[in-house]
C-alpha cells in the first residue's frame, strides 16, 4: 500500500543522499532518481537540489516534508488496521529508545515478543535526544517510545521503573566502598559532565543534595565519561540501568540523597494504536516488572 514515490522522498529526505536511500530501500541509484523525477514531473515543483556532498530539500521540498511524512505514517496504520481485520498476526512495530534502554531491555523484551508474535516485523530506532524522540512518536513515525518522565507531549505514558541516578568514582576512590557519597564531594570534586538528553536528569542529583558541580568537562559519550571517569579525571553521575554493564573499572555509589528518574514507554493513543503495538507494550510492562521482581 506503501507509495513508493513518498517513501523514497523521505529516505532521501532524511538520509541526505540518493545512493544511501537506493541502497537502503533495494533499488539501484537510477531506480532512485526515477521515482523522484517522475514525483517532481507530477507535482511541477523541484524537491531536492543535488550536488556533489550528496541531496537537500529545495524549500518547496522542505513544505511538503510533514505532509508527506503524514500519509506514509496514516497509510502503514491503515495497512496494520487492515490486517488486524483480517486477523493476521502480521504488520510492524516501530520502537523508539534511548542508549540505556535500547542495550540494557529492549534484547529481553524483543525476544519475549517475538516469541509471542513471530509474524511481527519489530524495528528499534534509537534517539537520545529528548525532544527528537517525543516528536517521533507524535508524529507517528514510531508506534511507541521509552522515555524518561516528563513528557512535554500529550502521550499516553505508561510508567516502568524508578532508575536510580549513582555516582561514577575511579576504582581507588576512597570512597570506592562508601555507602553514599557526600554532598560536599559533589560540590568539590571536578565533575565529568555528560551533554545529552539526560542532562536534566542528573542535574536533579545535585539540586536535591543542594549543591553545585565544578564542571571540568563536558562529553555528549557515556562510555566516553566512563573511560575518564575510570582514568582518574574526576567523578560523574549517570543512570543505574545505563551501568548494568561497563567495560571499565569504576566505583559505584549512591548520593547522599538517593535520586531516582522515572522510566515509561510512551503511545499517542492506545484507542488508535495497532494491536501490535498494544501488545508491545503490554509484553515491556511485564517484562520489566518480572526483570526487578526477580532481583527484588
Amino acid at each position: 500500500m506503501a507509495n513508493q514515490k513518498y517513501e523514497a522522498f523521505l529516505h532521501i529526505a532524511e538520509t541526505g543522499s540518493f545512493k544511501q536511500a537506493a541502497h537502503d530501500l533495494g533499488y539501484t541509484q537510477a531506480g532512485i532518481s526515477y521515482l523522484i523525477s517522475s514525483m517532481e514531473r507530477e507535482l511541477g515543483i523541484p524537491l531536492f537540489v543535488r550536488d556533489y556532498g550528496g541531496a537537500h530539500l529545495t524549500s518547496e521540498g522542505a513544505e511538503l516534508l510533514p505532509w508527506i511524512r503524514n500519509i506514509c505514517n496514516d497509510e502503514r496504520q491503515l495497512a496494520g488496521r487492515i490486517a488486524e481485520l483480517k486477523h493476521l498476526e502480521s504488520g510492524v512495530v516501530r520502537v523508539a529508545a534511548f542508549t540505556s534502554v535500547s542495550i540494557q531491555w529492549f534484547p529481553g523484551i524483543a525476544k519475549t515478543f517475538l516469541a509471542k508474535h513471530p509474524g511481527i516485523d519489530l524495528q528499534l530506532v534509537c534517539l537520545d535526544n529528548e525532544d527528537d524522540l517525543e516528536q517521533a512518536v507524535w508524529r507517528g513515525d514510531v508506534d511507541c517510545g521509552f522515555f524518561v518522565v516528563p513528557i512535554k507531549q500529550p502521550l499516553e505514558a505508561f510508567s516502568l521503573y524508578h532508575d536510580p541516578l549513582m555516582v561514577l568514582l575511579p576504582p581507588n576512590h576512597t570512597l570506592a566502598n562508601a555507602a553514599h557519597v557526600p554532598a560536599r564531594t559533589l560540590a568539590e570534586e571536578p565533575y565529568i559532565c555528560l551533554q545529552s538528553g539526560t542532562l536534566s536528569e542528573m542535574a536533579a542529583v545535585f539540586r536535591n543534595n543542594g549543591v553545585d558541580p565544578h564542571v571540568r568537562f563536558t562529553i555528549d559519550n557515556d562510555y566516553a565519561v566512563m573511560s575518564m571517569v575510570s582514568a582518574g579525571l574526576g567523578f560523574s553521575v549517570l543512570s543505574s540501568l545505563l551501568l548494568d554493564t561497563t567495560p571499565f573499572p569504576l566505583a559505584v555509589v549512591p548520593p547522599q540523597v538517593e535520586t531516582t528518574r522515572e522510566i515509561a514507554i510512551a503511545v499517542r493513543s492506545t484507542e488508535t494504536a495497532s494491536a501490535a503495538t498494544r501488545a508491545f507494550i503490554e509484553t515491556t510492562r511485564t517484562w520489566v516488572a518480572n526483570r526487578y521482581h526477580q532481583e527484588g
